[in-house]
């Protein structure tokens, strides 16, 4: 079985396991007109990937009025694939801002063209969404004025042996943590958002004042995670970012340690970057809060660490016994628990502890290195998988 056909099998899978998009009560009344929706998909050399994007794109339970590609600095053949599939292009000129320069650029095209109550959805070329996504996300738009936008939940692909089954454990635990804080998400996904196109004008007019950046942009050029400034800046005007289970996004994982590093040292760096070009707000504490507790979290875990080596050094360490063995119970079975949705295999995985923890202190060192770097003011970079990467998730 090729690539495609597996991650097309998984999100056959995946869609059955989500909760279908809810009846829309107002479709039929007069003059009511559905907002038209455009999606954005921004490419570097994603000619492999694209077919599959494009056609989970086409096979949404509401149809979109236009697909386009942005085609960033590519030296394959993506521009012609995108034109092939009956998508539109729109190739940047001289792009040095990565991702956020590519969708700026389209945007500037696009956003004329479009009013305030349509919706805009941005999605990755490496990412297939489940048919009911956009459905979902207007719907959801629709009924509650509150939210500005509404992010994917994201599921790892097959394949890439342990370092994959740890990333999709990882992820089945940040998709049962949003359902239980009622869809309210911390980030709005780069891999599938929908956009009031109002909002993002709105953006763009505050940018250089009360938002970083320069003005008459929507992304932040400078920033080096998008989704997590866009998701600061929509949230400091004052709109809600929701995540429903519905939208479910089929997104690519890393292959190997070395990209997962280079993929979490720049979420990190972000992060942090973000967070310092905000400062503290209201909406940033508790996202300054969060960063806090994970870094005493850190110190926490190599205190114990130190402990353990200490007592086990001096003989002193045993199996548990009394109430450390219920602690050491419970925290078993919460880790079992939170992943239950992936079936016996991921259950499987959690259940030693001993393998998710040492996932853990990977994370942990990324953090602390991003922390570093950002303190000594070290230059970030980008890291893009190469072909020959993607394939190895097969």
């Amino acid at each position: 079985m090729t690539r495609g056909q597996k991650r097309r099998s998984q999100l056959a899978t995946l869609t059955l396991d989500l909760p279908a998009a809810p009846l829309d009560h107002a479709a039929g009344l007069p003059g009511h007109r559905p907002p038209r929706v455009v999606a954005l998909v921004p490419a570097h050399d994603e000619q492999r990937a694209l077919p599959e994007a494009i056609a989970s794109l086409r096979g949404q339970t509401v149809a979109l009025d236009r697909i386009v590609v942005v085609a960033d600095n590519c030296t394959d053949d993506t521009a012609a694939v995108a034109r092939r599939h009956g998508a539109e292009v729109v190739e940047t000129d001289h792009n040095r801002n990565r991702k956020a320069g590519a969708l700026n650029q389209a945007l500037d095209l696009l956003l004329p063209t479009l009013s305030d109550d349509d919706l805009l959805l941005v999605a990755d070329a490496d990412s297939m969404l489940v048919p009911g996504f956009v459905e979902t996300a207007v719907l959801r738009l629709r009924s509650d004025h509150t939210a500005g936008a509404v992010g994917g939940v994201f599921h790892g692909e097959a394949g890439a042996g342990l370092v994959g089954a740890l990333q999709r454990n990882e992820y089945a635990r940040y998709a049962r943590e949003i359902s239980r804080r009622a869809d309210r998400a911390s980030v709005l996904t780069g891999t599938a958002t929908v956009f009031r196109v109002g909002v993002l004008r709105e953006v763009a007019r505050t940018r250089g004042d009360g938002l970083p950046g320069p003005t008459g942009h929507v992304y932040d050029p400078d920033a080096l995670t998008e989704d997590n400034e866009i998701t600061l800046a929509v949230r400091t005007l004052g709109w809600q970012t929701v995540s429903p289970a519905g939208c479910g996004v089929l997104t690519e994982i890393m292959p190997t340690w070395g990209d997962l590093w280079h993929q979490r040292l720049r979420w990190q760096r972000g992060a942090l970057e973000n967070l310092r070009g905000y400062g503290l707000t209201t909406v940033t504490a508790p996202y300054m809060a969060r960063q806090l507790g994970m870094y005493l979290g850190i110190a926490a875990v190599a205190l114990f660490l130190l402990a353990t080596m200490l007592f086990a050094t001096a003989g002193l360490l045993g199996p548990p016994a009394g109430i450390w063995l219920g602690v050491t119970a419970v925290f078993v079975v919460e880790r079992v628990w939170t992943v239950r949705a992936r079936g016996l295999a991921g259950m499987a995985l959690a259940l030693p502890m001993v393998i998710e923890f040492g996932y853990d202190l990977f994370q942990q060192a990324v953090f602390l290195r991003a922390a570093a770097d950002a303190v000594r003011g070290r230059r970030a970079a980008w890291h893009h998988l190469t072909p020959s990467e993607t394939r190895a998730c097969t």
